[in-house]
């Protein structure tokens, strides 16, 4: 054995009899955990440090198959990322406050929040995830504090059902690394946010129409719009002008007709120019109400003239502010009329119609008003059908209405008018979103869109129970009135506290409520205003400054393009405001699962896909590889049969590596000294695998891990079903013929070539195929794939030295034809050629030459084996004259 095998030799080798893909998950996932394979460095400096501000999935019943389709994508770029010398931070965290969780936990326990309740102690809920269909009217109500229990009860049994099935998957996140959006940390870093931005301008409290969702009687912010169809009807309804004559406006909200405060029509169209300055008077309410001119009007839809109601639309509220018109709510948080008649109402009619409408469901309202109006005359003509695009709260099934209250904002450029300097702020963060970098480049016009669409602050205060606190109280004064202007804060060293049990600075809890006190905020900030920290709360910021430094600003944000005008613009935000800079270099967006009928998968169509079942079935990597299939922001299709390819490749990582290490016999030394390649076929394969590595590279570089599985994939399966062919018989020497002959060199070549081939294969399949390539890296290898450096083409360079690809090429077509005749005449493979000749472009001819050996005995030819050259350069390689040897019929 010469000194250069020897200096290349494995520490071990131990490939089995039977390699099979069962098993692997639990036996891998342990091993990672027990080693601590992916754990994070913390003594490491900043520039070897690649940080990623995982997604926190919202905890609130089970994963489905789109997260693991986007979760895959992150995690191949932090394996790549590692193995490329990266300290990666890697975490996850639970987003497990906020409505999801409340809802699951009425519908799991049977239980409602009702805040007037005292908490009882040993509370035993009346059920416990039995399946049944709890109406609201059934549900039992509990305190706060009893409610937020269960919640937090039922999230850590979730999230464990959710870390198991992650570690299932295989990802490669650091499990020691992990923060919840409700827990202690997270809620410090939320609050103490807040209260910076409160104490800069940022944060402001208003009492301001805003969208509410009166099913959750919570107010919603633009960010959780959802625009649907929603069926209605115009009603034409006949206002009174000065002049004796009537004038139609056409609506689909006639029960806000005792709300409206002006009748609006466009400043040129020309039918309203001679009323605009001049009054009407509201059919049956007789409110007198001006007639107004303002560009927002829609010349040509409807009548062109419409009655501004406070409030019926997000336009109302335009021109109630620009136009400075009065304020007449007549809607309750409950969707209700207000029970109380409304100062504004003095005619006999009016006081009538709205003690008939007080207290009624807008649809009972209407129903009642739009009767009176047709016995008046004022209704003209009958209710004509429409469809329309109306809001709704993401995750709510009622039109939202909009409602005044007290509410919390923060600055996000959304506010239109100047002395709130919106204009200088959005144009700040539109130049912050020119900063980062989107992957794919495109998704970065989304995120232009939604700032420049903006039309409001960022509302954040929610009238919820189960999230994170505002921390903040309000003073009393003598007569008992709340002074809502002098607000009472804790310092950052009291954080988290909880107004509602904790106590101001200055103030005992006998203070509470009482004249001369305080009484504290009950709202908590909706989930966004804590997620948009998750860089922060992940990275340590105000609990572990030597991590902060080290991971922050982070490298990579994951995400959904859905998300991109929620989590993305929202941590943009807060990153702007505190540290005036982006809070990551890159954004990764991914696409969508769509079902068979190409639709977006989620719980709420009912159409979503569980994933468990399929990593049992087809095994974890096979499920990854179907994820990494699909490029970022590209809709992908649900898909098993992808999967079911995505299994054959990891058998075959198996299967195939298992040949080549036993090529040389069983346990036979495996060797990875280049310089022992000295064959051109062997050459010109790994000429063509250190491209294939330089293409995966710079892909991955790209976040373009589907190109880069591609080539790898393409290259991999050239080398099982033309490469592997070709040398079979040159790496094995079954008959010891090469051998006798003083050939040994060419049988070294062909098994270091193998080799090499398997140890640069299993790592540029690391990422996608984490269990396969684990499991063939420990038959010769100690320590892990994924702690392995990325491969380069430079370590096959002195195998490749001036050797073309082309010359494998060349001898794969050769080979194809030379098995086509066979399968032709329904041959064995293993049939001889007594003699056979090749046609092929001249330009080929000399490449065929180098891999003569390697086809002969590929092809079984005995006998002649003739290379002619073809005078059309196009022509395709083929068998031209032949001659079987017939063996005989047993």
């Amino acid at each position: 054995m010469t000194e250069n095998i020897k200096s290349a030799l494995l520490d071990h080798t131990e490939v089995p009899e039977r390699a099979a893909l069962e098993g692997l998950e639990n036996r891998w996932g342990q091993a990672w955990a027990d080693g601590g394979t992916y754990t994070f460095n913390r003594n490491s400096d900043r520039k070897s440090v690649y940080s990623i501000d995982t997604p926190p999935p919202t905890v609130s019943g089970s994963l489905h198959v789109g997260h693991v389709f986007s979760y895959t994508h992150t995690d191949i770029v932090a394996r790549y990322r590692r193995m490329c010398g990266y300290n990666v931070f890697y975490p996850m965290g639970w987003d497990d406050n906020g409505l999801p969780t409340e809802r699951r936990v009425q519908n799991y326990y049977g239980v409602r929040c009702d805040p007037s309740l005292p908490y009882e102690p040993n509370f035993v809920p009346p059920h416990s995830g039995d399946g049944k269909s709890i109406k609201y009217a059934d549900q039992m109500p509990i305190s706060r504090r009893n409610f937020i229990e269960l919640c937090q009860q039922l999230t850590k049994e979730d999230e464990k059902q959710f870390e198991n099935l992650w570690r299932r998957l295989g990802l490669s996140v650091d499990w020691s690394e992990h923060y919840q959006t409700i827990g202690t940390k997270a809620q410090k870093v939320a609050q103490a946010a807040f209260l910076r931005n409160l104490s800069r301008g940022e944060a402001y409290q208003a009492e301001a129409p805003g969208l509410w969702d009166v099913t959750f009687q919570t107010a919603v912010a633009q960010a959780e719009l959802e625009s649907r169809d929603y069926p209605g009807h115009y009603h034409a309804l006949a206002f009174h002008a000065e002049d004796g004559s009537d004038v139609i406006i056409e609506t689909t909200r006639p029960e806000l007709l005792p709300a409206c405060v002006a009748l609006i029509a466009h400043p040129e169209d020309e039918r309203y120019r001679h009323l605009f300055g001049t009054t009407v008077t509201s059919p049956i309410f007789g409110v007198k109400l001006p007639v107004l001119a303002h560009r927002a009007a829609e010349i040509d839809k409807g009548a062109g003239i419409a009655m501004c109601c406070t409030f019926g639309d997000v336009t109302d509220v335009q021109w109630w502010r620009e136009l400075n018109l009065p304020m007449r709510c007549v809607l309750g948080k409950d969707g209700r009329l207000l029970r109380e008649t409304p100062s504004w109402i003095t005619s006999e009619s009016g006081l009538e119609m709205y003690a008939l409408m007080a207290g009624k469901t807008t649809f009972s309202a209407r129903k009642a008003l739009v009767e009176k109006l047709r016995e008046t005359g004022e209704l003209h003509g009958e209710p004509t059908p429409t469809m329309r695009k109306t809001n709704f709260f993401e995750k709510g099934d009622k039109p939202l209405e909009i409602v005044t209250s007290r509410q919390w904002y923060i600055r996000n450029g959304g506010n239109p008018y100047p002395e709130k300097n919106g204009k200088e702020l959005r144009e700040n963060l539109l130049a912050r979103g020119q900063e980062l970098r989107f992957h794919p480049d495109f998704m970065k016009v989304r995120y232009n869109n939604w700032v420049e669409g903006l039309n409001s602050d960022w509302l954040i205060s929610r009238q919820r129970f189960f999230g994170v606190p505002l921390p903040l109280w309000y003073r009393i004064k003598e007569n008992g009135d709340v002074d809502y202007d002098d607000v009472l804060t804790p310092s950052e060293d009291r954080l988290p506290v909880d107004p509602s049990s904790d106590c101001p600075p200055g103030f005992s809890e006998s203070a509470r409520d009482c004249p001369g006190g305080f009484t504290a905020e009950i709202d908590i900030m909706d989930t966004w205003a804590t997620s948009s920290l998750t860089p922060q709360i992940a990275g340590g910021w105000l609990h572990d400054e030597d991590l902060f430094s080290k991971v922050y600003p982070m490298d990579l944000r994951p995400q959904g393009q859905d998300i991109i005008r929620t989590w993305l613009f929202s941590t943009m935000v807060r990153a702007h405001l505190e540290f005036g800079a982006i809070p990551w270099k890159h954004a990764a967006i991914s696409g969508w699962i769509l079902d068979p009928d190409h639709k977006k998968m989620s719980k709420s169509k009912g159409n979503v896909v569980t994933p468990m079942g399929l990593l049992e079935k087809h095994g974890s990597d096979a499920v990854r590889y179907w994820a990494a299939s699909a490029r970022l922001g590209t809709d992908a299709a649900f898909d098993e049969q992808q999967m079911k390819i995505g299994r054959r490749l990891a058998l075959k990582v198996l299967n195939g590596s298992k040949f080549a290490f036993r090529a040389g016999g069983e346990n036979a030394p495996v060797v990875l000294d280049p310089r022992l390649v000295t064959c051109e076929t062997d050459r010109s394969m790994l000429a063509e695998l250190a491209k294939v590595i330089t293409r995966a590279t710079q892909a991955l570089e790209d976040y373009d891990h589907t190109r880069a599985l591609e080539v790898t994939e393409t290259c991999f399966w050239t080398f099982c079903d033309d490469y592997l062919e070709l040398v079979k018989a040159r790496a094995t020497d079954r008959d010891g013929a090469l051998a006798a002959a003083g050939k040994n060199g060419q049988i070294v070549s062909a098994r270091v070539a193998l080799n090499l081939a398997v140890d640069v294969f299993v790592r540029l399949l690391a990422p996608v195929l984490p269990y396969a390539t684990e499991e063939v890296w420990s038959w010769y290898r100690t320590g892990s794939v994924h702690r392995a450096p990325w491969p380069k083409a430079s370590e096959l360079a002195d195998a490749v030295g001036n050797t073309s690809e082309d010359v494998l090429h060349a001898a794969s077509e050769a080979l194809r034809a030379l098995r086509k005749i066979k399968t032709e005449a329904k041959v064995s493979q293993r049939t001889p050629y007594s003699n056979v000749t090749v046609q092929a472009p001249k330009e080929l001819l000399g490449l065929l030459e180098s891999a003569r050996g390697d086809l002969t005995a590929a092809a079984s030819v005995t006998g002649q084996l003739r290379f002619v050259g073809a005078e059309d350069a196009d022509s395709p390689v083929q068998v031209t004259d032949f001659t079987l040897i017939e063996t005989p019929k047993r």
